[in-house]
């Protein structure tokens, strides 16, 4: 039986993982999943539901979490930020979603992205990708993500206060007791730092050509 290919692609916030692991699972005809979203998600529901995702358990919320939310459009908010770092520190919600991405995989195979895909959920995926860069460029990408006006006359301060919020939530990922952000032993490391979304799916199709062959 041919093992199944599952390309773990990790990394912090607006490194262009998610723009990546869509683009490499469209190539290898692999089911996706953003796994980031799930915890942002989680966040979403008790930020609806009135509950701080500081001081609120959020399990269950965790628990009614499906695909279908995965797509709503305010999940990526300075909010829900703060809230999917705030849940994703809970071992009980990392139990309910680990379950999750892992019957997401299946038999067939996938590509996910995450913060822990290669450490904790795959750590034996075939490829591991560690995406990064600096935190000003991964700030620029994020503003302009979600800017209303580029060319806004205070752009540079904008982008400022997300690079702090950004190295924020770094912080908080990479200390938590819970699954830490850190990069697999095994993973191969991809700046992005001046690189197109061209030239990082290229290269990430030439390492996993190289190992898987």
């Amino acid at each position: 039986m041919t093992r199944r290919l599952v390309i773990a692609v990790d990394g912090p916030a607006a490194a262009g993982k998610g723009t990546l692991a869509k683009r490499l699972a469209q190539a290898l005809d692999l089911p996706y999943l953003d796994t980031g979203l799930l915890y942002r998600a989680t966040g979403r529901r008790m930020i609806d539901a009135g509950h701080d995702p500081a001081q609120g358990e959020a399990q269950e919320f965790a628990a009614s979490v499906g695909l279908e939310d995965l797509s709503r459009t305010d999940l990526r908010v300075p909010e829900v930020d703060r809230a999917a770092s705030l849940v994703a520190a809970q071992p009980a919600v990392r139990r309910v979603l680990v379950d999750v991405q892992r019957r997401f995989a299946g038999e067939h195979g996938a590509v996910l992205d995450g913060r822990d895909i290669g450490t904790v959920i795959f750590p034996d995926a075939s490829v591991k990708l560690f995406i990064t860069a600096s935190p000003r460029t991964r700030a620029t990408r994020r503003w302009e993500q979600l800017a209303t006006d580029p060319h806004a006359p205070d752009r540079e301060d904008q982008i400022t206060r997300v690079e702090r919020e950004i190295e924020a939530r770094d912080m908080a990922d990479s200390s938590r007791a819970v699954a830490p952000l850190r990069a697999a032993g095994d993973a191969v490391r991809i700046e992005t730092d001046g690189l197109s979304a061209d030239e990082v799916l290229a290269e990430a199709l030439r390492i996993v050509a190289r190992m898987t062959r």
